[in-house]
């Protein structure tokens, strides 16, 4: 592909993940995946060039630009090599015409970004959501130990005691490593969190939101297998990861329960009152994530913010019912927003004015609230907030 093409080539994706960002549709690396999977001509060196075109320019417009040729013309406007490929050559970008705009630029929407400067959030904060993250790993310690894992590449040792920091972009998937279940991808402030619930060996657990079990087999190896652990979820697909996840990795996962929205107690009612701690990993905006999916400032409204504020509402009070008396509950959320951390925990106790907030030892971050936030600016990790809650 001539440089022009490449261009050519991000604003026909960005014409995809646009509409599909608005209509909360695919993610753009599922998109950007799609397009090269039907253009096969595309060398590594081409498909390299042109997904970091396209995140320039996720990343360059806060407001959500009205076409992908928009957004580039504003990566153009401050990359000279970017404007000069705008020429109108075979297979590129036809040149710009007389008085034809640019995307806006900017951190955010104009309400988000007020919404993050209220969460106590500077301008630097912000700015820091949209760099490059690195690639972070936690040595599985059921296989393995971070002091003595042979690895094709030497990692960067973490504050976590297995977490090892890599370049953006390591190709650990490919490794030996991987395959064997002793590496799994997850970020710093995520495997601080693991490392800091109020668990022990003996106890019952039940990751409340597991997904596809990142956070649940974290547990597993910090307690070496000997807990109880039960990993639920509404989301079918995410949760079919968690078997063979957890093979590989050698943790024994003892219940793994879909659940049915709005009728989870029907499956969970087994564990009603009887868990010693339940983890709430709820469902958010990822606005802590941007570093890694910079279009989720695309996908969130108002309309979207409080629909899952009340959605982290629900879970909570689930995570109350299952707990015993007292027992605890932890509240994850991977953002950054007051209204999906304090604002939450503050909530619940008014609706449960018996239970009370108790702090977490996380070597990094600052309280926020009745919790703990980790941010990258700060703290060198995704955007998280943390609180625990203890029950009567």
């Amino acid at each position: 592909m001539t440089p022009a093409a490449r261009v050519q080539a991000a604003i026909e994706l960005l014409d995809a993940i646009i509409p599909a960002a608005r209509g909360k549709g695919a993610p753009a690396d599922r998109i950007i995946a799609d397009y090269f999977r039907a253009r096969r001509y595309a060398g590594s060196k081409d498909r390299r060039a042109v997904r970091d075109l396209v995140y320039a320019a996720i990343r360059l417009c806060g407001p959500v630009p009205e076409s992908g040729r928009a957004a580039m013309l504003a990566v153009a406007t401050q990359d000279d090599s970017i404007a000069a490929q705008f020429d109108g050559s075979p297979h590129g970008p036809a040149p710009r015409a007389e008085g034809e705009a640019a995307a806006m630029t900017g951190l955010a929407p104009k309400w988000l970004a007020a919404a993050l400067r209220a969460s106590g959030l500077g301008g630097r904060e912000i700015a820091a959501l949209l760099e490059r993250a690195p690639l972070d790993i936690r040595v599985n310690a059921l296989k393995a130990d971070r002091a003595e894992i042979d690895l094709p590449e030497p990692g960067e040792p973490l504050a976590a005691p297995q977490g090892l920091r890599f370049p953006s972009g390591t190709q650990v998937e490919q490794w030996e490593a991987f395959r064997d279940g002793l590496i799994e991808v997850q970020d710093l402030g995520s495997q601080l969190i693991v490392e800091a619930l109020p668990v022990a060996a003996g106890d019952t657990i039940v990751d409340l939101c597991a997904g596809g079990g990142g956070k649940t087999l974290a547990l597993a190896a910090r307690l070496g297998n000997a807990a109880s652990i039960v990993a639920a979820d509404t989301d079918k697909r995410r949760l079919g990861n968690l078997a063979p996840r957890a093979e590989r990795a050698g943790a024994a996962i003892d219940h793994i329960v879909l659940l049915d929205p709005g009728r989870e107690m029907q499956a969970l009612g087994p564990f009603a009152g009887k868990a010693d701690h339940v983890l709430v990993d709820a469902p958010c905006s990822g606005s802590g994530t941007w570093r890694r999916s910079p279009e989720g400032r695309w996908r969130l409204d108002p309309a979207e913010l409080a629909r899952l504020n009340a959605l982290q509402d629900h879970v909570l009070d689930l995570a109350a019912q299952l707990v015993r008396p007292g027992g605890s509950v932890s509240f994850v959320t991977c953002s950054l927003l007051d209204a999906e951390g304090p604002d939450r925990i503050a909530a619940f106790l008014s609706r449960h004015p018996d239970w009370r907030a108790e702090a977490l030892p996380l070597p990094l971050g600052s309280q926020r609230g009745a919790g703990w936030r980790l941010d990258p600016f700060h703290d060198a990790t995704d955007g998280f907030f943390v609180a625990g809650l203890r029950s009567p």
